[in-house]
């Protein structure tokens, strides 16, 4: 593999959009010396340049515009000082690409339908980098993983952090190895089998070390989000932040070979102008798909509810080619939990967008149109909300279904996980569901095998001040829902990072290596049956009874047959059961005349006939 200091000298060419400045100066020197400050020369559209002697490897620099402190390069590679300090250039094209063959996931069908895994590189292993998480890889493998979602690796303040903090979104933090341990993980993965999606946030960034404002018109008060400004993405200058965003995207997609993005939020994305950035974003990314020869995916968190999101641009939609469905979870969660503040009440049934009906029958109409907020009122929201889904004309693999996320998990006061709230058999139901779905199935590191540890909200922020804010503001918050201030964990400790990583001993163990070998044989029969691969919503149907707590979701000649009551019970099915292809509990799994007899809180997968 090249090295970037065994590569010719050749000079290199740095330059910043800074419309407004009167003059700019580069602080530039060899990495490890002392920088010198060089003027820089104006060009066409408030772009500045400067080229360098021929020189090998990396340089460290940093902008001063109109006679200010010297800042990173809004378009930063690398950050190997931190996100305060001088930028270094990286050589994306001094990586060896082992990867030549790659079609992409699930061999060039691309990202939907595909078997998600969402990780977080820094508790994904003790170590916490991206160098230490291949060798985790062949787990991924075994378990029947199609594509890994990578959760934000943009550069951020401190040792730690979810990643949403990001203010550098080209470079890679450099606790988790910089950009060349992105580009070896990446390859590593596909030399197994393995699709890349790298969750990408365009809408905010974060509080500690965001300069960008220091050059250009990036953000505007025309329009606000819950960060503060929005981005200019319809505003005067906002040509250049447009293609900020969508220039970063292209990058990891040509320079990274990843293969697919997972967009932050993009409800908060506001865009007035003719053509929103998302469409652009699709037109361009369909474009670089086509010269590079294999499928490159889009996938959107959206709270709208609205399938225009996975609307191809031809057809007037943004162009997503799927969506986190986030009305799915919560249909699972209350079912299987109980659990009804907040958002969660309009999910358990018996409400205005519900009104004849509860838990089941909400998560039974999840499950075949994709939204319960379809154009219903929304409680929580206190509005209508959303648009129904036409069934017969949208792929239900356009949507992301899932049990468990970085957000359900982590944004409980102390990040319990599902298997903390329900007994195995539940989540075992919770799994089935979903992973025998129309939808693409997402899977949250350590939910295959019940993970013990909890994923809690952690940051490492430097500055005194932001530290005490978000210490006592994250524990406040929890406090006025009645959680003793004590009892949740300060974000800013170090142990409550360390609590949150993955124990690998953990799967080989008891009832741990029990789920784990469940979620394996789930996704392999999901693999192995062409039923369930279908992405038509208009043939999933299901039943369901609230009271007696049972539901069955049908797909062609395959059922899922799920006992939600403690006790047990005969579940009817739409027909006569030939074979039971898979049961969490076989030893009690029986065919009965009027259908399934099922022990409490279990699940199966039967052949119909």
């Amino acid at each position: 593999m090249a090295r970037q200091q065994d590569r010719p000298a050749l000079p290199q060419e740095l330059r910043v959009w800074a419309p407004d400045a009167q003059r700019v100066a580069v602080h530039v020197g060899a990495a490890g010396e002392d920088p010198a400050v060089q003027p820089m020369t104006s060009a066409p559209g408030g772009w500045w340049f400067w080229r360098s002697a021929p020189t090998r490897g990396p340089l460290d620099y940093a902008f001063s515009v109109d006679g200010d402190e010297a800042r990173p390069d809004p378009r930063t590679g690398w950050q190997p000082h931190g996100v305060h300090g001088p930028s270094r250039t990286f050589d994306t094209e001094a990586h060896e690409w082992r990867d030549g063959t790659w079609a992409g996931p699930q061999q060039g069908l691309g990202t939907l339908g595909a078997v998600v895994y969402e990780l977080h590189v820094g508790t994904f292993t003790p170590e916490g980098t991206l160098d230490s998480a291949v060798a985790r890889l062949d787990h991924l493998v075994d378990l029947g993983v199609d594509v890994v979602e990578l959760m934000p690796v943009a550069a951020f303040d401190g040792r730690w952090n979810w990643g949403y903090d990001g203010v550098a979104p080209y470079a890679v933090h450099d606790a988790y190895g910089g950009p060349a341990a992105l580009q070896r993980f990446v390859d590593a993965c596909h030399q197994r089998g393995l699709g890349v999606c790298l969750d990408v946030v365009y809408n905010h960034l974060g509080p500690a070390g965001n300069y960008l404002g220091t050059f250009g018109p990036y953000f505007t008060e025309a329009h606000h989000t819950p960060w503060g400004a929005a981005l200019n993405l319809d505003q005067d200058g906002s040509h250049e932040v447009r293609r900020w965003i969508i220039d970063n995207a292209l990058r990891w997609f040509r320079d990274f070979h990843v293969d697919a993005l997972r967009l932050d939020a993009v409800h908060e994305l506001r865009d007035d102008s003719g053509r929103h950035v998302l469409a652009q974003l699709s037109d361009e990314v369909a474009e670089l798909e086509e010269h590079l020869g294999r499928p490159l995916t889009l996938i959107a968190e959206s709270d709208l509810n609205d399938a225009s999101m996975v609307t191809p641009t031809g057809q007037g939609g943004r162009g997503m080619d799927a969506q986190w469905d986030d009305d799915v979870h919560h249909a699972l969660h209350v079912a299987l939990t109980g659990e009804r503040q907040g958002y969660y009440a309009d999910f358990a049934g018996y409400s205005p967008p519900m009104p004849d009906g509860g838990p089941l029958t909400v998560l039974a109409k999840t499950l075949t149109e994709v939204f319960l907020h379809d154009g219903r009122w929304s409680s929580f929201r206190e509005s209508e909300w959303g648009r129904p889904v036409d069934r017969s004309a949208v792929d239900g693999r356009r949507f992301l279904g899932y049990l468990q996320t970085h957000d359900q998990v982590g944004n409980r006061a102390v990040g319990d996980r599902i298997s903390d709230l329900v007994t195995p058999g539940q989540q075992a139901i919770g799994a089935a569901l979903y992973l025998t779905s129309a939808f693409t199935p997402m899977v949250f590191m350590g939910e295959e095998w019940a993970a013990g540890t909890p994923f809690q909200f952690f940051t490492d922020f430097g500055d005194p001040d932001l530290r005490e804010a978000v210490s006592v503001g994250r524990r406040s918050e929890f406090a006025s829902h009645g959680w003793d201030f004590e009892d949740v964990p300060d974000p800013q400790d170090e142990a409550t990072y360390r609590r949150s990583q993955l124990d690998w001993a953990e799967p080989q163990e008891g009832d741990h290596a029990r789920m784990l070998g469940w979620y394996r044989d789930l996704i392999t029969l999901r693999r192995g049956e062409a039923d369930l691969s279908d992405g038509r919503l208009d043939v999933v149907d299901v039943s369901c009874h609230d009271d007696d707590r049972w539901l069955v979701l049908r797909r062609g000649s395959v059922a899922t047959v799920a006992n939600f009551a403690g006790e047990p019970q005969v579940v009817p099915v739409p027909a006569e059961v030939a074979v039971v292809l898979l049961a969490w509990d076989p030893g009690s799994t029986t065919v009965a005349e009027a259908g399934l007899r099922l022990p409490g809180h279990a699940v199966a997968v039967v052949r119909l006939r």
